[in-house]
Parts: structure tokens; C-alpha cells; sequence
């Protein structure tokens, strides 16, 4: 095991062109984050089929579900990010402790909240407005899926160290699986097919449960086996209390930061609410299409994490700088290129939605002011997960409130109020617009300080070259 462990880390990303590894890491992220959404997508349509009150009982579970969903993703993003930085420097035994005690603590917080959540889903969703006939329902639900819980939240962390070593393909793939098996189980329980008991929500939140304890079994050997990023010796307390320290210094404000769009969200459906259901449906719709449509920038942004993280920590900050300027300048062709498509397209793609006209006309009318500033969008994206990978996470947090708090919300609200609708879609295009251009000035400040500084010191000086 010595052998083993003394066998120097691989650093996929440190050298070769910086272009294609870029590509080669977002190009799978592409296909793993539409299996994510996929996922969800398939339990909606199922459950669906059930009726009104499961599918309203399944609606109610979806904010208790996001801010579980934001924490783990937390505990990924602070994980990838020192795990990263640690396969950079070469050290394999710093990898695999900070990857069995990202693990360990994922464990260690998924304990507290399963009996934190199994003891007050009642009054929790009564809270969030459940009323008498729906609470069984959830409560059928989320009695089976916080059980679960340890499926969600370590695999998250895992893939995400996978993704620190330079490997996409692997979580990817392990999501696909996922959601394959979901696709398939979904019927069979919910409905009682194949001589199954018919479950319903019930059978939802099994089949979910089954389809996410593969993707634990999954990365948990590829990271034994095939990456051998584990490690089965019993530390000091204080080494595994310095790297939960270090995890939770990233993934507290990641954590944090994920939760802001969703409730920032719900206060501009608030606020749109005032002009109708329509105006909802027509927003909801142009929100869908948005979310494919910024899919690419995504997968991009996910996938330059382990790219700096790794470089970073060799000290090859001009990799840094180049992947970068190459991810910036992507951002803008990807959204110049999809503000183009759904100018003259808009109508006709919101249509296969809903064949309301007004819902059509708002929906178009968003498609048509936003994108403008999707590139802008993709810059916040890719240069947060830089933050994150750099170890800095507050710039992260302050740009994502500046652009939902500070500016998106209260323009829209003053916006609605002067140009009505339209107004609150204005509001969103400048938000990102303003919040984009400080992003890029803040992160390429932070990465040429830190490039100047090393290159000073003469010990640094061909490492920097």
C-alpha cells in the first residue's frame, strides 16, 4: 500500500494545449449536466401522470430538495477545488486525505440533516404552506428520499473529486447510468408495473433513491481503483479537522452562493405574478429555454474548475491566463451566437410549449431582450468557478447577491412598475451585463497580481515561464 501511495499524483491538466483540454473536459460535462436535468425532468413527467395532488406534493418537496441539492454541490465545489490544487502540487498523499475527509464529512453532514429532516417534515412543509391533504403525500415522500440523502450528497462530492483529477467522462457517464435506471425504474414502481406494487409517490422516491445509490457504489471504486485517491489509515484529529476546515472554507459560501438564483427567482416570479398566470406561464417557458440554451456555459464553467485548479497549484499561471482568455472569449461567441438564433426563432420554439399567443408573445419577448446578455453571463460563471478554485469563494458570493439582490431584483421591480413586463426583462439583461464586466475586470486583477508576485520571486521564475 506504501507502493501505492508514494506513486507520484497524476497532473492530466498541466501540460498540452490549453484549448483542447478545455474542450475535452466541457464536452462530456455537456452530456452529464442534461442527465441532471433529465433526471428531474423524468420524475415530474411520472408523477405527473398521477394526478394534481402528487405532483403538487412533489412541487412542494422541490425547495427542501434545491437547498440539499446547493449544499452538496457546496461540499463538491470546496472538495474539487483543494483536491485540485493538491493534484497540481504533486502530492498524492495530500490528495488522498483531502479526498477520504471531503467524503468522511459529506457522511458527517448527511447524518445531522437526515435526522434533522425526518423529525420535522410536518411542520417544515406546513410552514412552507402544505396544507392538510398534500402533507401525507410529502411525508410518503420525503420520509423515503431523506433516507436517501447519503446517495445525493456523497456521489456529488465524489464525481467532483473524479473531476479535480481531470476526468469528466467518468462523472458523466455515472450520470447517464443514473438517469437511465430512474427512467426505467420510475414506471415499474410508481405505477406497480411488471407485477410490482403500485407505490406511487412512494415509488418515486425509491426509484430515485435506487438510481442515485449507483452513482455512490460507481465513484466510490473509481476513486479506490482506478484513481487510488483514497486512503483507509486512521489520521490525528486535528488533520482531519484541518481538512473539513479547508473544504468548508469553499463549499460553505459555493453552498451559499447556489442558493441565492433560486430564491432571488422566486421573488421575480412574485413580481411578475402581478400581471397574471400568463405572465407566469410565459416566463416559466422562456426560463426553460434559457436553461438549455446556457447549458454549454455551464458544462464550460464546471469544467475550467479542475483546469486552474490543477495549474494553479504547479504554478503555471500563464495556463491559467490562457484558459481564461480562451473561456472568455468563447462565452461571448456562445452567447452572441445564441442571441441570434432565438431573435427570429423565439415565437415559434415558446409555440411548442404553449399555443397561447399572449403566453407566446411574453415568452418570445424575454427570448429576445435577455440573451443579449448571455455571454455576460458566462463570464460570472466561469470566472466564479475560477474563485472556487483558486480557494477564494467570497468573490463568488458578492457577485452573484450584487446581480440578483443588489441589482436584478429591485431594477425589476422598478422596472415593472415603468415599462411593465418588459421592464423586469431589462432588468435581468443589464444585471448580467454590469455584474459580467466586473467579473472579468475582478478575476483577471486577482490572477495577474498573484502572476506578477510569483514572478518576482526568482526561485518561481521558471515555473512561471
Amino acid at each position: 500500500m506504501k507502493n501505492k501511495t508514494s506513486q507520484p499524483i497524476k497532473q492530466t491538466l498541466i501540460e498540452g494545449s490549453v484549448g483542447w483540454h478545455l474542450v475535452k473536459l466541457t464536452i462530456p460535462m455537456i452530456w452529464g449536466i442534461f442527465a441532471v436535468i433529465a433526471f428531474s425532468l423524468i420524475d415530474t413527467y411520472f408523477v405527473a401522470q398521477l394526478g394534481t395532488k402528487p405532483l403538487a406534493a412533489m412541487s412542494f418537496t422541490f425547495p427542501v430538495v434545491s437547498a440539499l441539492g446547493s449544499l452538496a454541490l457546496g461540499l463538491g465545489v470546496g472538495a474539487s477545488s483543494i483536491i485540485a490544487r493538491a493534484i497540481g502540487e504533486g502530492d498524492r498523499n495530500k490528495v488522498q486525505r483531502f479526498t477520504t475527509d471531503s467524503l468522511t464529512l459529506s457522511l458527517l453532514i448527511v447524518g445531522i440533516f437526515i435526522v434533522l429532516g425526518l423529525t420535522t417534515i410536518k411542520p417544515l412543509f406546513t410552514a412552507l404552506g402544505a396544507e392538510s391533504d398534500v402533507l401525507p403525500l410529502i411525508q410518503d415522500y420525503m420520509q423515503i428520499w431523506y433516507w436517501g440523502m447519503i446517495f445525493l450528497v456523497v456521489p456529488m462530492v465524489g464525481n467532483n473529486a473524479i473531476r479535480a483529477s481531470g476526468n469528466t467522462k467518468v462523472p458523466s457517464l455515472i450520470m447517464t447510468v443514473a438517469a437511465g435506471i430512474n427512467i426505467a425504474l420510475d414506471p415499474l414502481f410508481i405505477f406497480g408495473l411488471g407485477g410490482l406494487p403500485r407505490l406511487e409517490l412512494q415509488g418515486a422516491a425509491i426509484a430515485t433513491v435506487i438510481a442515485r445509490a449507483t452513482t455512490l457504489l460507481a465513484s466510490l471504486l473509481f476513486l479506490h481503483y482506478r484513481e487510488r485517491m483514497l486512503c483507509f489509515n486512521l489520521p490525528k484529529l486535528e488533520v482531519v479537522l484541518n481538512s473539513w476546515k479547508k473544504i468548508l472554507h469553499v463549499g460553505l459560501p459555493a453552498a451559499g452562493t447556489s442558493l441565492i438564483t433560486p430564491i432571488s427567482i422566486g421573488l421575480i416570479t412574485s413580481i411578475i405574478a402581478a400581471y397574471g398566470p400568463i405572465a407566469v406561464a410565459g416566463f416559466g417557458i422562456a426560463s426553460r429555454v434559457e436553461s438549455f440554451s446556457l447549458l454549454v456555459l455551464l458544462a464550460l464553467s464546471a469544467s475550467i474548475s479542475p483546469f486552474v485548479g490543477q495549474n494553479w497549484g504547479a504554478k503555471k499561471y500563464h495556463r491559467v491566463h490562457q484558459a481564461l482568455r480562451l473561456s472568455f472569449l468563447f462565452c461571448l461567441f456562445w452567447g452572441i451566437l445564441v442571441a441570434a438564433i432565438l431573435a427570429p426563432t423565439a415565437p415559434w420554439l415558446t409555440s411548442l410549449f404553449n399555443s397561447n399567443p399572449q403566453v407566446v408573445a411574453i415568452a418570445a419577448s424575454y427570448l429576445l431582450i435577455v440573451p443579449i446578455s448571455y455571454g455576460a453571463s458566462g463570464v460570472i460563471l466561469v470566472s466564479s468557478s475560477t474563485f472556487n478554485a483558486l480557494g477564494k469563494p467570497l468573490p463568488s458570493l458578492v457577485m452573484i447577491l450584487t446581480r440578483m439582490f443588489i441589482l436584478y431584483v429591485p431594477l425589476a421591480y422598478l422596472g415593472s412598475k415603468l415599462f411593465g413586463v418588459k421592464g423586469i426583462f431589462f432588468a435581468a439583461c443589464f444585471s448580467n451585463l454590469a455584474v459580467g464586466i466586473g467579473a472579468y475586470i475582478w478575476n483577471r486583477i486577482t490572477c495577474n497580481l498573484k502572476a506578477v508576485k510569483e514572478s518576482q520571486q526568482p526561485s518561481l521564475s521558471i515555473s512561471n515561464r
